[in-house]
């Protein structure tokens, strides 16, 4: 879209377009969602609506004042991609440099043993449910979004076609797990669709996931901030590559078309790391 010779401003009808053309692109829901908050927060910045290289880089200065770099690049995307659309390249804006991080900050790692916990505390609350939807994450590496694909069918095959992003792929359960599920179906009589559902049988939803497992974290001794769905993936991604070292097919079971992302799913708090340091003893008592 060539539009050099309109005035270049930020209006709805021109948000509007462009989430008409990236529904039309297939993009996700999600994904759309956001360009569109994006746009408005821009457009609520601009007073008079024009676009010009100086506003836009006084927006990108007001959000890197206010936001984390990583989220600030998301935005100045979605700022990027409404240009690239419009025609306007040259008003495109660079995103920031992020160093690129070695560790994953301590309070943020779920580890193993509290994952564990997390699985008790939901059985002693009588929450199967919970506990077999905790598991099924963990031990597979979905993304709670996708786990309305781990159906009845694919309980009985051992494997789940998933279909997210755009993207399609399998997903293998394992037999410990296909047995946990399949008993699970049976004491609840469904035959078919997805395994775990609301009590409208609907799929259940990461807000409800969410909540139940926060509500595990007292008395499974967790801290609430390492306590939601997307650390079980992380979990998964983590303990995956301490035993394979192969950052190239994690990428392909989790679905990355980057192995850039892959390799943050990896990091871990540096913990490790120090106690090789430790133990190469070359400083002197």
């Amino acid at each position: 879209m060539d539009n050099f010779s309109k005035p270049r401003t930020i209006q709805t009808e021109n948000i509007r377009l462009y989430l008409t053309h990236l529904r039309e692109q297939e993009r996700a829901g999600q994904t759309i969602q956001k360009y569109a908050r994006d746009l408005e927060a821009l457009a609520a910045f601009l007073p008079d609506g024009q676009l010009s290289k100086n506003a836009l880089l006084s927006w990108k200065e007001h959000l890197a004042s206010r936001y984390a770099a990583a989220s600030v690049n998301t935005m100045l995307a979605s700022l990027n991609g409404f240009l690239a659309f419009m025609g306007w390249h040259d008003l495109k804006v660079k995103p920031l440099k992020i160093q690129r991080q070695i560790f994953c900050a301590a309070e943020k790692e779920l580890t193993r043993a509290e994952y564990l916990r997390l699985v008790q505390a939901a059985k002693a609350k009588g929450n199967e449910r919970l506990s077999l939807i905790l598991q099924t994450i963990c031990s597979t590496g979905i993304r709670v979004s996708e786990l309305k694909w781990i159906t009845a069918e694919a309980v009985r095959t051992g494997r789940a076609q998933v279909a997210c992003k755009g993207k399609h792929r399998t997903i293998f359960l394992p037999p410990k797990l296909r047995k946990l599920l399949r008993a699970y179906l049976g004491e609840q009589k469904r035959t078919e669709g997805p395994v775990f559902v609301t009590k409208t049988e609907k799929p259940i939803d990461r807000s409800n996931i969410w909540r139940d497992m926060k509500a595990l974290c007292e008395s499974a001794g967790v801290e609430p901030g390492k306590v939601f769905p997307h650390n079980l993936r992380h979990l998964f991604a983590r303990t995956y590559y301490s035993l394979e070292k192969d950052l190239s097919r994690l990428a392909d079971i989790l679905g990355h078309s980057n192995i850039s992302t892959t390799r943050i799913y990896t990091m871990e708090s540096g913990d490790i790391h120090e106690k090789q340091l430790e133990r190469m003893g070359l400083v002197t008592t």
